[in-house]
């Protein structure tokens, strides 16, 4: 039902009339010194794809690399948080496989169930709708920052928290509303994904940079030049479909910032704002929720800054 034509979230394949199977599988080194936060963060990053169709994950295997010249019980704390991350998104983890690396490696491979009338696409945007964000952004320029010894103490916690926090609350407080595209926001950073969305819609995106929600000291981090890699990379990718001229730089840093582990991104109904941000207020996220824009009819340019 869902394959790689829209560079969606995850695969979807119909079982019967009502019973749809989502398939995702997700991994990467470690970002946190914290074994065991780690793996809360690579687990909640892979489990994120199924909340973000829309669905509900079941089962989940480990995928794992591991150098020998580490302690193995390194590993064991990293395969712990992942363990108790699953748990909590209410599936459960049945092994996997490890094998010898030069570096830590840990991530999941996730099945998942959802309604083949329900499944949430990143396609589908309509203008009028708003965009809804539920996590804040700058995860990729922290964990920047933290390398070169001058992420804050405040920014790291609030980093992890952000990174460890499961999508679940955020989609079962959406469920019943009128989503009309949804997707969550990884390695392609906030811009990128909004461009899939967009694309995929054939619509453009009208995105209100003050009000979209950044980490703290995310924002001074970007305009000392603390920037990932992947950002420029991001940033090049489609850069000819923004309107960048006019933007300073550490927003637009900020925008194609890489997330790990980053929030649902929801395209509902104007006349639903209020009911949903009502409902992600009530369901009691540890991240922060904001309308960050608007769908406008398809433009010259599918992002639009403002």
């Amino acid at each position: 039902m869902v394959g790689i034509d829209t560079a969606d979230d995850a695969a979807v394949y119909k079982i019967n009339d009502d019973v749809a199977m989502i398939q995702t599988v997700d991994f990467f080194t470690p970002i946190v010194d914290d074994p065991y936060d780690f793996g809360q963060i690579a687990a909640a990053n892979a489990l994120s794809d199924v909340f973000a169709m829309g669905g509900e994950p079941k089962v989940a295997l480990n995928i794992a690399g591991f150098p020998n010249c580490l302690d193995p019980s390194v590993l064991g704390d990293i395969i712990a948080g992942g363990a108790d991350k699953v748990k909590e998104a209410g599936a459960i983890l049945i092994g996997g496989h490890t094998i010898q690396n030069d570096q830590p490696l840990y991530g999941l491979c996730v099945s998942g169930f959802v309604h083949p009338d329900k499944i949430w696409k990143n396609y589908g945007a309509k203008p009028g709708d708003v965009l809804i964000l539920t996590k804040q952004i700058g995860t990729g320029i922290i964990n920047t920052a933290a390398k070169a010894g001058m992420a804050s103490e405040r920014s790291l916690q609030e980093a992890t928290i952000v990174m460890k926090s499961l999508n679940r609350k955020a989609k079962e407080a959406m469920m019943g509303l009128p989503i009309h595209a949804c997707t969550d926001i990884t390695g392609f950073g906030l811009g990128g994904h909004c461009y899939e969305m967009a694309s995929a819609s054939e619509v453009t995106f009208d995105l209100k940079l003050k009000q979209i929600p950044y980490i703290q000291d995310a924002m001074e981090y970007a305009d000392m030049g603390l920037v990932p890699a992947g950002s420029y990379k991001n940033r090049g990718y489609h850069s000819d479909c923004v309107n960048l001229d006019a933007v300073p730089d550490h927003y637009v840093d900020l925008i194609y910032d890489p997330q790990s582990s980053g929030g649902l991104l929801f395209a509902v109904p104007g006349d639903y704002e209020d009911e949903a941000m009502h409902r992600l207020k009530e369901a009691g996220l540890d991240t922060k929720t904001a309308v960050i824009g608007y769908v406008l009819p398809k433009q010259d340019k599918l992002i639009r800054l403002s």
